[in-house]
């Protein structure tokens, strides 16, 4: 109960097995006195316990409503995710606990933190691209620089400067933050294989820059073409992908925990940072139109006022536009090591995203065929399946269902190629 109160809510049965059979309780009336007691006496919450009857046999529903405030048992936080319930503590607990009052740990104040640990000239730069982008007030280039930072609430009521100022402007965040730098390693055939590495150190609002310079100069390769006499460059990866994830990368990263990694392969790049999608999102839901939930809202909105992000929860969905409008196939997202990754990839066919889009073994050998023979019959898929028509015909389907492959012709004329 302390679980669901602390997470989205839910419903606890007493009275029916694991596969859903209702096989009934001895004593219904002493629970239906003794659990809303105990509820309310070892966690201050008041539950609805509800008896009911099927096929004459009783059972109860608990039904545990979300607190708006942290529950407790016995000095210990519990939350349930999903089929999981985990014991927070240490950072998980100040997150959490922040956040049921209203507020993340960039909210927080850092005592020994002072006015002069800021850089000026990039809150200037900051409040010129505001003002520009129309999000903040103009009169903002004539504030003093304590009025700027209450109006970005970036102060505390007891005047300390907020986590977020001194990761948004400082001089050295580093000094109070050891891991608020960005990796980027280039790496050959495997892991094993580093080529050379770079970190970028600073602010947070100046890094953006200075990991896309970095990335042109040293890592992402452009192909270049001529229309007339006028020099085209084409990045590997569109700018707008890359600058996306890694806006999305500084603003909503766990500052308790890494570093924000980014690895370039030849043929991918992974971008991993610290700290998990909130409990309500999935990977599903974060490719379409969702509610924007900022880990480290103070940081989100200064991006936001700048004109860095949006605040509509679209960042994924532009990303996913951008690579499409280059040929290439959609980001991997996933949840890995404790942290979010996105992986960009250079070939629209590879192995890896096949299996990420649920592919299996015969269909990747299929797809791998298309990529040298351009065509594709049921008989040939057949064949080098070793399979017979009837399964073939339903996994041919299903490549045209994911749009990986056009169905050409008619009857025992239909051939498929790739899109």
């Amino acid at each position: 109960m302390c679980g669901f109160a602390n997470a989205q809510g839910g419903k606890i049965y007493i009275g029916i097995n694991d596969n859903g059979i209702v096989t009934g309780i001895d004593d219904p009336k002493k629970l239906m006195d003794d659990i809303p007691n105990k509820a309310v006496n070892h966690l201050g919450l008041v539950i609805d316990v509800n008896l009911l009857k099927d096929r004459g046999k009783e059972y109860i529903e608990i039904v545990v409503p979300v607190s708006p405030m942290p529950i407790s048992y016995h000095g210990a936080y519990h939350f349930r995710s999903g089929s999981t319930k985990q014991e927070l503590k240490g950072a998980a607990l100040h997150e959490f606990l922040l956040k049921k009052i209203g507020r993340t740990w960039d909210d927080i104040g850092i005592s020994n933190a002072k006015i002069e640990d800021l850089d000026t000239k990039s809150i200037a730069s900051f409040v010129k691209v505001a003002v520009k982008s129309g999000r903040i007030y103009k009169e903002a280039e004539k504030d003093d620089l304590p009025t700027l930072l209450e109006n970005l609430q970036l102060i505390t009521p007891d005047g300390e400067l907020k986590a977020a100022a001194i990761l948004l402007f400082g001089k050295n965040p580093k000094k109070f933050f050891v891991t608020s730098y960005f990796k980027i390693g280039k790496f050959g055939d495997s892991d094993s294989e580093l080529k050379f590495q770079d970190t970028v150190e600073g602010n947070i609002f100046d890094m953006v820059e200075a990991v896309i310079t970095l990335l042109k100069q040293r890592y992402i390769i452009s192909t270049i073409s001529y229309e007339g006499i006028q020099r085209i460059e084409k990045p590997e990866y569109p700018d707008a992908a890359i600058r996306e994830a890694i806006l999305n990368a500084i603003v909503h990263k766990d500052y308790t925990d890494s570093t924000i990694q980014m690895s370039i392969y030849d043929d991918k790049i992974i971008l991993w940072n610290p700290g998990k999608l909130s409990e309500d999102l999935t990977i599903e839901k974060l490719k379409s139109k969702h509610p924007s939930r900022a880990r480290n809202k103070n940081i989100a909105e200064v991006f936001f006022k700048a004109g860095y992000i949006e605040s509509w929860g679209r960042g994924i969905e532009k990303m996913i536009d951008a690579l499409k409008g280059d040929g290439l196939p959609e980001p991997i997202f996933e949840e890995n090591s404790g942290g979010f990754q996105v992986t960009f990839l250079k070939e629209s066919y590879s192995k890896e995203y096949l299996n990420q889009i649920g592919l299996n073994e015969r269909q990747i050998r299929a797809i791998t065929y298309l990529k040298g023979a351009k065509e594709l019959t049921n008989a040939k898929y057949q064949e080098i399946n070793n399979i017979g028509k009837s399964i073939s015909a339903v996994e041919l389907q299903e490549l045209i269902n994911k749009d990986i492959v056009n169905k050409i012709g008619k009857g025992k004329l239909t051939k498929y190629s790739l899109k």
